[in-house]
């Protein structure tokens, strides 16, 4: 009697496991796993510099300032506050899960991570300083020449490996283990009934066309405003400024919809604060679909389970300067 119920139960259990494996496989939206930390000792250096406001001219503002790691990895600003409180031209994006993009930026300039890394450095707008400062600044700091040293065979510091280190750091900004992951992997009872309402409306109108694969979203370029043109003053070309194709004028990187209750104000111009009003303007834009006030509820019910476990670390404590002067930490940190 035991070894027949135990046969039942094994034979439960592997039905059971194939059937999550075959939910992962048939949906579109897929699990984000944990990031895989080869080199821990770059990963420190690149939080090092992340956090380091000596990279801008003003040695107020670091990445963390507009990427605010305990706000989503973004500031929740419509457009991001550079040097000299120069407001920018357009909103800026979550730095969590970005590993997971086609390429960077709403318009994808930047090819990858470290590509990215040098913009913001030499940018008027943003950090204002240059690759050459910024290089010089780091190498007049002797316990970050002993680091690279350490880490790149060399006593040079360049800016090649400044921006590889960055990008080495946010490779490991991912959110696994969200409710709706707890979902696709086989737990019934991770997402409430609305919540799966949500998402059955979110792919029967055709929301997951573009928003899908691990970050729902970040693997293509889209027109904004496909059924209906989107009315802005946001002076953003999209991708057009980077190929100069009349065609792809107001033509964006599809955003990540991972974290994004968290991640507000919304699009590139963040004329949203509310995701129920990005939700029913993406519908009517997009896909010519007036959603119902209550399938609008649902759907943000589904995106809320998308947030999944937040970078959990210790700050750095920064090298000091040669003249061991203290210098301003970065704004925008919540200790």
């Amino acid at each position: 009697m035991k070894k027949l119920l135990a046969i039942a139960i094994a034979a439960g259990l592997g039905f059971s496991a194939q059937a999550h494996a075959d939910r992962v496989a048939a949906e579109l939206i897929k699990p984000i796993e944990p990031a895989t930390v080869t080199d821990p000792e770059k990963v420190e250096l690149g939080k090092q510099l992340w956090f380091d406001p000596r990279l801008s001219m003003s040695g107020f503002i670091s990445c963390n300032s507009c990427h605010n790691l305990s706000t989503g990895g973004s500031d929740n600003l419509p457009t991001s506050i550079g040097h000299n409180w120069q407001e920018g031209p357009i909103n800026s994006p979550t730095v969590l899960n970005s590993s997971l993009n086609v390429a960077q930026f709403w318009d994808g300039r930047a090819a990858n991570l470290q590509e990215q890394a040098g913009g913001p450095i030499a940018n008027p707008m943003e950090m204002a300083s240059s690759h050459v400062l910024a290089v010089d600044v780091i190498n007049s700091i002797p316990q970050y020449r002993e680091e690279f040293a350490k880490i790149y065979g060399s006593a040079e510091v360049t800016i090649d490996n400044i921006t590889d280190a960055i990008a080495v750091f946010e490779e490991t900004l991912v959110t696994p283990n969200s409710r709706f992951d707890q979902w696709l992997k086989g737990d019934d009872k991770a997402i409430t009934e609305q919540e799966l309402a949500g998402y059955n409306t979110f792919k029967s109108i055709g929301c997951v066309a573009c928003h899908n694969g691990p970050a729902a979203g970040g693997t293509s370029f889209q027109r904004m405003g496909v059924v209906e043109p989107y009315q802005t003053t946001n002076p953003a070309e999209g991708r057009a400024a980077v190929t100069g194709k009349d065609a792809d004028r107001f033509t964006f990187k599809v955003p990540t919809l991972r974290n994004v209750e968290l991640t507000y104000p919304y699009f590139h111009d963040g004329a949203y604060w509310e995701l129920e009003k990005a939700v029913d303007v993406m519908a009517r834009l997009q896909l010519g679909r007036k959603l119902e006030e209550q399938e609008i509820a649902n759907v943000v019910a589904f995106l809320k389970t998308l947030t999944g476990d937040q970078p959990t670390f210790t700050l750095p404590i920064l090298p000091p300067s040669t003249n061991d002067t203290p210098r301003p930490q970065p704004f925008g940190i919540k200790q």
